[in-house]
């Protein structure tokens, strides 16, 4: 059976997102709450963040993975936000093991005012843009202030699993 490559977009996704908040759990409190213009909050803020919008989006497409009372802007421990990722990765595996999902399919957003429409899939693009982007974010705050990122990018996760190997 083929992988769908959105599938394979979205693994990458949360695998970024785990290694950024393994790299994170080296940096002293002082550290995590950094900031730098132009960025989301802190570092520790955006975590949050990233893993509230994953949650987000895949609710809209009907697969929540979270309590509907979950607050990504309360305070949260590397820990806490580990956990809710795990329970990310969890929900986007389902969503491709569900033969009937449709990413053409038209849903309702009645957060907005009016209500929109959109297609599931925007919501699965969105996911995989929102991360890549607040990473950035991340790694331009660490970087301003002189601390190591960790290389999160596609070529690296395609080493990790074996897709870009040595020829022998």
């Amino acid at each position: 059976m083929t992988t769908p490559p959105m599938l394979r977009q979205l693994r990458h996704d949360v695998w970024a997102t785990e290694k950024l908040i393994d790299h994170c759990r080296s940096l002293t409190d002082a550290q995590l709450d950094l900031t730098a213009p132009g960025t989301y909050g802190t570092v520790r803020r955006t975590l949050a963040h990233i893993v509230g919008g994953d949650t987000l989006y895949l609710a809209l497409i009907g697969f929540p993975v979270v309590d509907p009372s979950f607050d990504e802007d309360r305070l949260m421990s590397l820990d806490e936000i580990s956990a809710v990722l795990r329970k990310v990765r969890a929900g986007v595996e389902r969503v491709f093991a569900v033969k009937e999902f449709e990413p053409d399919r038209v849903m309702l957003d009645d957060r907005t005012d009016p209500p929109e429409e959109l297609e599931a899939w925007t919501m699965l693009a969105q996911f995989a843009h929102h991360g890549s982007d607040h990473r950035a974010h991340i790694g331009t705050i660490l970087g301003a202030h002189g601390v190591k990122t960790p290389g999160l990018d596609v070529w690296a996760y395609g080493w990790k699993i074996g897709a870009i190997r040595v020829k022998r």
